[in-house]
Order: structure tokens, then C-alpha cells, then sequence
């Protein structure tokens, strides 16, 4: 009975998050003037991405040309801003083949204003970059950020004057070394109006559009940001987590230079159909429209509430924040993620009090739960690790372009492999571990340990996880003995590790917090409603957790493994972890051990393959240039 409640749990919120990333519906040119429609920005997409066109080149001018045109019909009254290249820039242009000496060495920004009924009043910028790289027409990156700017700005025009200024700035040598943004802020009459800035960008052709960075002291930006998106096609799509580690990335993009300065704002970009970046693929054809309605609808409301809005945002603490399924936005305080953990372990706590009056539940057994959910992570990130590399080169020991972009374009082969190892160690563990040739699997672990160290390169994680899997592994008598402690166990671990995140990252412990907090509950309830875990009950809770908590975390992972899958895969374990947490109640009886286990091993042999089609499907990049390289 559990296995029909633990795979139909598994199964729909897998389908759930599959249905939540999906992207929004393209709106046709019928749409109301207010609204944003993919319909008329694919026009200016498919004029602007005919060709490549990187700085120094005629379709540079080409390009530059039509923007002006259509900034002038809209009536931004445009002007060109130039400014001198930097010596990086050249430099890297040279090594791409441009031709910078051909402009003088210069970039040309465009810069257009659309009067507010206050013009002292501080303005928001609108911002997105029209150069290419070499060899790509940029349909996405950032054709279609600029196509959203300019059908932004037509909505926003159609909703009647409001009361700040917006100015539209298309930069130039963005893809160089962000040289238009800087020039811009270096010494633009408007650099010191600029309130507020909504940036687009693109590192693929599709997947849901996320507002993936702010300015430090965002409380009040997140708070518009929410309300605004709400009105968007699509809903919301950001989480402070994902904000947490893009900041902690060497990537940059012009709103780079805007944060640097303080100034409030929102980027906005989408990374899905990655084997679209930078490539000669990035055609309008090819191109996720409903990306483009996404990011349009979304960069409209965020500006068009920036315009009206009594005041700006100002620095005033941060936020710790997420999408919830592409409904809306959950927010709070940093600090309320200390009172979150403390209900964590109040209800955890009332549960193992309810249980332990009921049946033989000790401290040592939840500890036992605990020792489970480390094997559980050491291993999958062993075996994680073992399988990414099957699938090509870590990216640290890439030493050309075209190694970076193969591996771009194998991506989502990297990820289906990652799950299905993440599932079955789950598998395993929900099996009982204890019931298995703890040789065979130590053996197994040593093995996927050196492929993974020889093949991807020395990692100390690596090491140390393995060790750690092998010793839970060969020890005996360290795994749980009832199904009560290791779901407490779980739970006691993601509170601990809530309890660290929570000390050092408190924007990133959203993650540990609120599946815990969930994961808790669902087992007080259980506790008192069907502590036999034999009647539905009892399962019920688990289930109803696992679906909505486990989607949510799905389409979190798919995000986070988009963004670091390709060097840190076993990031997907710390998923895996907490949506096992949800489920653990549901763990099959012990007469299906046996085809648990061969549904794992099953399960570990098609993440192989799996890994290994992803060579064969994109065997070499056709990628034209070194950008990502230098």
C-alpha cells in the first residue's frame, strides 16, 4: 500500500513541477494596447536577428539603425551616447575577430526617454543590450530583451502618462566587457536621475523567465517586484536562494554596473534551451516565444509599477523570498527563519513525544534517521559527480570554447542523469539500506569515487563524501530501525543543516526551512491521525507534503541545476534529500525490498546511458566564437 502512495506521490509532483515550469502562452497581436504581446515584439525580434551582429560589424549598424527608427516611433525621442572601448574590450573584440578600430574604437549606447508628469522626480530605467556575439544572431541574447523593452514601452505609453520619467537605454559592447553600461554611468546627463533599473537578459533560447538578481537591501524592491509579476502572464518566477548564488558567480551582465552603484532594480533573464547561447542556432525560429511573453510581461509590470509608484525602493534590509509554483510570492524577514526553525522543532518534537508513548521510538533511533539522510547525501553526491562526467569534461578543465558550449548544449542530458542517480540512491535508502551486500555497495561507491576523481579531476567534496558514504556504509548497525525514526531523523538533520544555513546564508536557508517546517507538520499530524502508517490517514500527510513540497523543490533544482549542474552536480542531492525527508513515511514494506532495490540499481544503469547519449547527441559545439573561453 505504501509504494502506491510513495510512487503516485513521486509521480504528481513530478508532473506538477513539470506543469509549474512550463512557460506562459504567447499572447497574439490582438491583445489589448495595455497588455504585453509576444506577437508584435517577435517583429522587432526577427528584424533584429536576421545575422550576427557584434560591434564593428554592418549588421552592427544595421541594427543600430532600426532601433533607432522604432525608439522614434514610439516617441522616446532618441539619441546615440558614444563612448570609448575599454582596453579589455578591445582586446577581447581583436581575439573575436571584430573589428573595433573599424568604429573608432567606440560604442554607441541608444538612449530614449518617455517624459513622466514629474520631471524632477527620479527616473527608472529600462534596460537591455543589442550587440551580438560573433557568429550568433542573438535571437535571444538579447534580441529578445530588447523587442520586450520596446513593447514595454509601447504598453506603458497605452496605460496613460505616469508620473516618473522612463528612460530606455540600449547598450552597446555588453557582450565585450559591459563597456556600454559603463559608459552610460560614466558621464550621461542622466546617470544621476536613474531611481530604479529593470534589466532583460538571455543564456538560452526558453525555460520560464526568472528575476534572478537585485541590489543589495531588496526588501522593498521583492516587495513590488511581487505584486507586479502577479499581474504578469506566467506569474512570479525568483527565489532569494537563486539570487544568494548568483551573486556568488563570476558572471556579469549591465546590471552589474547598476548594482554597483546602489541603484535599486531587477534583472530578469532565461537560461533553458541552453545549447541556444552564443550559438548559431539562436534563430527567431528556434526561439521559446512563451520565454519572450515571460520576461516581457514580467519587465512591463515591474517597470510600469516603478513609474507609479509613489516612491522608489531604497536599501532597507533584504528579504528572504520565493515563487510558490509560479502562484505567488512567500516572503519574510531573515530573522523569522529562526522562529520557522524553532516550530520546526516543536512540532518534530511533539511527534517523537506522540510516537514515543505509542509504540518503541528512542533518541538513538531518530539518530540513526540522521545518519541515514548523511549516507544519503554523501552518496548521491558521489555518485552524482561519477555520472556528470560520463557525460563530458568537468568545466574547470575545459580549455576551449567548443568544450564549453558541447557541454551547454548536454545540459539537460546532465540533468536527467543527475535525477535518476539522486532517485535511485533515494530508492536504495527507502529499501533499508541495512538489507543490502554492504561490501557490494561500498565497493560501488569506491568505484563511481575514482571514475569520478580520475575522469573530472581531484575534488576534496568528493573525497571527503566518499569516505564518508563507504564508513555509514561498512559500519553496522547505523541505519534506522523503524520507519518513525528515520523520518524524524530527516527531519532532525535538515533542521540542523537549517540551523547553519540559517547562521551564515539566512537568504539561502529557504530552502532547508520551509521544507523542514512542512516536513514537521505533516509528521504531527500523522502522529496523531494514523501514527501505524497502515491507513490513508496516516500516509495521507506525507503524500499531500511530498506533492506540493516536492514540486516546489523540483523546479527549484531544475533552476539551481541549470545555473551550477555542469560543475557542481551534486547540488541535486541536497534536493533529492529533502524531498526524500517529505516522502520517507511512504518507504515500501519490507517484502519489495528486493524490487525496490532492482528498480534502483536499474535506475543507476539508465543514468549512465543517459550521460553517456548526451556525447552522441551533441557530439561537437557549433560554436563560432571564444567569448565564454577568455
Amino acid at each position: 500500500m505504501r509504494l502506491v502512495w510513495l510512487s503516485g506521490s513521486l509521480v504528481l509532483a513530478l508532473l506538477l513541477a513539470v506543469i509549474t515550469l512550463q512557460t506562459p502562452r504567447p499572447v497574439g497581436a490582438d491583445a489589448p494596447a495595455t497588455a504585453f504581446s509576444t506577437a508584435r515584439a517577435m517583429v522587432d525580434v526577427r528584424e533584429i536577428a536576421q545575422r550576427p551582429h557584434p560591434l564593428g560589424s554592418a549588421d552592427h549598424i544595421r541594427v543600430r539603425d532600426y532601433l533607432f527608427g522604432r525608439m522614434t516611433s514610439l516617441g522616446l525621442l532618441p539619441a546615440r551616447f558614444e563612448g570609448p572601448l575599454s582596453p579589455a574590450s578591445i582586446r577581447r573584440s581583436e581575439r573575436l575577430g571584430q573589428n573595433p578600430a573599424g568604429v573608432g574604437y567606440t560604442a554607441v549606447n541608444l538612449v530614449g526617454i518617455l517624459p513622466g508628469r514629474d520631471p524632477a522626480a527620479p527616473a527608472v530605467l529600462l534596460m537591455a543590450h543589442y550587440d551580438t556575439v560573433p557568429g550568433s544572431p542573438g535571437a535571444a541574447d538579447d534580441s529578445a530583451g530588447v523587442a520586450s523593452v520596446l513593447e514595454a514601452v509601447r504598453a506603458i505609453r497605452a496605460r496613460g502618462l505616469a508620473d516618473r520619467t522612463l528612460v530606455v537605454l540600449f547598450t552597446d559592447a555588453e557582450e565585450l566587457s559591459l563597456d556600454g553600461a559603463r559608459i552610460f554611468f560614466g558621464g550621461h546627463p542622466l546617470r544621476d536621475r536613474i531611481g530604479a533599473v529593470v534589466n532583460l537578459e538571455a543564456r538560452g533560447g526558453g525555460g520560464r523567465a526568472m528575476m534572478f538578481e537585485t541590489a543589495p537591501g531588496n526588501a522593498q524592491t521583492i516587495r513590488l517586484f511581487a505584486r507586479a509579476a502577479s499581474r504578469a502572464t506566467g506569474g512570479p518566477a525568483s527565489s532569494s536562494l537563486g539570487v544568494f548564488v548568483y551573486e556568488r558567480m563570476p558572471n556579469g551582465t549591465d546590471f552589474t554596473i547598476t548594482r554597483a552603484r546602489g541603484i535599486p532594480g531587477v534583472n530578469f533573464a532565461f537560461i533553458g534551451r541552453p545549447e541556444q547561447y552564443h550559438s548559431a542556432a539562436a534563430i527567431p525560429t528556434a526561439l521559446d516565444q512563451g520565454s519572450v511573453q515571460h520576461i516581457g510581461s514580467q519587465a512591463l509590470e515591474s517597470a510600469d509599477a516603478l513609474l507609479r509608484a509613489p516612491a522608489l525602493p531604497v536599501a532597507d534590509g533584504n528579504l528572504v523570498y520565493s515563487d510558490i509554483l509560479g502562484w505567488f510570492v512567500l516572503m519574510h524577514a531573515p530573522a523569522t527563519g529562526w522562529l520557522l526553525l524553532a516550530l520546526t522543532a516543536a512540532l518534530g518534537g511533539l511527534a517523537a513525544w506522540r510516537i514515543g508513548r505509542r509504540s518503541v521510538l528512542s533518541p538513538a533511533d531518530i539518530g540513526r534517521g540522521a545518519l541515514d539522510g548523511l549516507w544519503f547525501l554523501a552518496t548521491a553526491v558521489v555518485l552524482a559527480q561519477a555520472v556528470r562526467v560520463i557525460a563530458g569534461p568537468m568545466t574547470a578543465r575545459a580549455t576551449s570554447a567548443d568544450v564549453y558550449y558541447t557541454l551547454l548544449a548536454r545540459l539537460p542530458w546532465m540533468e536527467a542523469a543527475t535525477a535518476l542517480t539522486v532517485l535511485a540512491v533515494g530508492l536504495v535508502l527507502l529499501a533499508g539500506r541495512d538489507r543490502i551486500d554492504r561490501r557490494g555497495v561500498a565497493a560501488v561507491i569506491a568505484l563511481a569515487t575514482v571514475g569520478a576523481l580520475v575522469l573530472g579531476g581531484f575534488s576534496i567534496v568528493v573525497l571527503v563524501m566518499a569516505l564518508l558514504a563507504i564508513g555509514l556504509t561498512l559500519v553496522p548497525g547505523l541505519a534506522s530501525r523503524t520507519v518513525w525514526g528515520g523520518w524524524l531523523g530527516l527531519i532532525a538533520l535538515t533542521l540542523g543543516l537549517g540551523l547553519i544555513v540559517q547562521t551564515i546564508a539566512p537568504e539561502a536557508a529557504l530552502v532547508f526551512v520551509w521544507p523542514g517546517l512542512l516536513a514537521a507538520a505533516a509528521a504531527a499530524i500523522t502522529a496523531f491521525s494514523g501514527p501505524g502508517l497502515d491507513r490513508p490517514a496516516g500516509l495521507a500527510p506525507s503524500a499531500v507534503a511530498g506533492v506540493l513540497g516536492g514540486a516546489w523543490l523540483i523546479g527549484l533544482g531544475h533552476f539551481v541545476f541549470l545555473g551550477v549542474g555542469m560543475d557542481l552536480p551534486g547540488a541535486m542531492a541536497l534536493i533529492g534529500l529533502l524531498v526524500l525527508m517529505l516522502v520517507r513515511p511512504l518507504a515500501p514494506a519490507p517484502g519489495l525490498t528486493r524490487a525496490v532495490l532492482v528498480a534502483a540499481a536499474a535506475g543507476l544503469l539508465i543514468a549512465g546511458g543517459v550521460a553517456a547519449a548526451g556525447r552522441w547527441a551533441e557530439p561537437t559545439a557549433s560554436s563560432v566564437t571564444r567569448a565564454a573561453a577568455d
